[in-house]
């Protein structure tokens, strides 16, 4: 399966994610994403310092898609994030970060389920 698609079918395709990217774990490239949503570099650069040293984006928010959302939950492998009642979950796998996007009609429960079953799939075959 191409990056892209798992953005169409395993992320946005489940109904639980409205906009999803797929960047490296270094934080240097986009793999594939929706097409209203653009994570610039420095974006990029926040989620992956962020992932090991989540302090400063408890202090000033996290950033994604030109976005700030404030910081709710930072565990080992993954950082929650809410604006209002929507929000964003980024899960990091071995060579992948998936940085999903969800609206105000959807729950950040399905969402962390639907991105987290991702990543460990994507773990599981090496990436």
């Amino acid at each position: 399966m191409s990056w892209q698609a798992y953005i169409d079918s395993s992320l946005v395709g489940s109904g639980h994610v409205d906009k999803a990217a797929i960047i490296s774990a270094a934080g240097d490239s986009v793999w594939a994403t929706s097409a209203d949503f653009t994570i610039s570099p420095a974006e990029m650069k926040e989620v992956v310092a962020g992932l090991t040293q989540p302090d400063n984006l408890y202090a000033n928010g996290l950033h994604v898609a030109g976005e700030r959302f404030v910081l709710t939950k930072a565990e080992d492998r993954s950082l929650y994030a809410r604006k209002g009642k929507e929000g964003v979950v980024i899960v990091k796998t071995t060579q992948a970060i998936l940085v999903a996007h969800y609206n105000e009609t959807q729950q950040s429960g399905n969402t962390v389920t639907v991105v987290e079953q991702l990543a460990d799939y994507l773990i599981s075959t090496g990436y």
